[in-house]
């Protein structure tokens, strides 16, 4: 079975940093996601969908990220449930964001110091200093015969 999401789209608020009783870090967030067609105003609608990051994910959302950051999630859909303080069932419906990448321009975002990709394994990485083209100036020569399909 597979259960796999990917999204792009601008937080609706700035990140606040939790804690778990564990000493995990958890991040909660709503990401607001324009839909591919434009409603009868010719106008974008967004979805805005509840996402949740742990650990280093979490912690690098809260260190980069603020209100309108655009973000990429790779993730799972989650569904939990709990009993609110009148004893009614709550569902939750939720992304768990497996892996993100900040996608605004590093000058946009004073708070985001480069183009980090981050996932719940530990891995980060500044793309710009694994791109060997970034900052070169030079073209790439790419013919049909060097493309592996």
């Amino acid at each position: 079975m597979i259960n796999r999401t990917v999204l792009v789209g601008r937080l609706t608020r700035d990140p606040e940093l939790r804690t778990t009783q564990r000493g995990l870090s958890v991040l909660s967030f709503t990401l607001a996601v324009e839909r591919t067609f434009k409603n009868k105003d010719g106008s974008r609608d967004a979805d805005f969908i509840q996402c949740v990051a742990w650990k280093k994910t979490a912690e690098i959302i809260n260190q980069y990220c603020h209100k309108g950051s655009m973000i990429g999630v790779d993730g799972r859909i989650q569904t939990r449930n709990y009993d609110d303080k009148n004893g009614q069932r709550v569902y939750v419906t939720e992304i768990v964001a497996d892996q993100i990448a900040l996608l605004d321009p590093k000058d946009s975002n004073q708070r985001q110091q480069g183009g980090y990709q981050q996932n719940n394994n530990g891995y980060n990485s500044n793309q710009n200093e694994t791109d060997p083209f970034v900052g070169k100036g030079d073209t790439i020569d790419i013919s049909d015969d060097d493309l592996p399909f």
